[in-house]
């Protein structure tokens, strides 16, 4: 594991901009880390979550990544540009949420693994009622759910992905897991 921390200057409650999602993944995945994620609730509350845990999977050459074997009808968002939500369903039971990032084309995502107080990504999912509804969703326009800037950039560590056996050893060693 390796402990890395950021320098940004960053103005609390701020959504994210585009140009922020449109880098390579391996820019943005620990870059997300101290965001908050921005839900709108069913009762029409806001409710902001600390990102604290995510993974990054990087196009066609990362064995990992769903897009690897190129367009499907699933992976069809993650070749957008940057910014916009990848939800698909694991184990028949669990949400999995996703940013795109990287240039149209350039099919890249990041995983959000946990936020704080709620570590595992089916129960991030399961805890923000989020399902298939929000896949396509942009993060840059949606009135219902977004990231912004929390303030200082915390420091944060590294390690392998986790749960990815099937893509080698090469690709499951990569230490593109970024958390607090």
């Amino acid at each position: 594991m390796m402990e890395k921390s950021r320098t940004e200057d960053m103005q609390p409650y701020c959504r994210i901009s585009r140009d922020f999602y449109i880098r390579d993944v391996l820019e943005v995945a620990p870059g997300i880390i101290g965001k908050n994620l921005v839900i709108v609730l069913h009762d029409d509350s806001v409710a902001r979550y600390r990102i604290s845990d995510v993974e990054a999977y990087r196009g066609y050459e990362d064995k990992a990544c769903h897009a690897s074997k190129g367009k499907t009808p699933r992976t069809e968002v993650m070749f957008r540009e940057g910014g916009h939500l990848y939800v698909y369903l694991i184990y028949g039971m669990y949400w999995m949420l996703n940013i795109v990032t990287g240039t149209e084309d350039n099919p890249q995502a990041v995983l959000i693994r946990g936020l704080a107080n709620i570590s595992g990504p089916g129960k991030v999912t399961k805890t923000l009622s989020i399902d298939r509804s929000y896949y396509g969703e942009d993060l840059v326009t949606s009135s219902r759910i977004w990231l912004e800037n929390a303030g200082a950039a915390p420091e944060y560590k590294t390690s392998p992905r986790i749960g990815i056996d099937y893509a080698g050893e090469y690709w499951k060693s990569r230490p593109w897991r970024y958390y607090i």
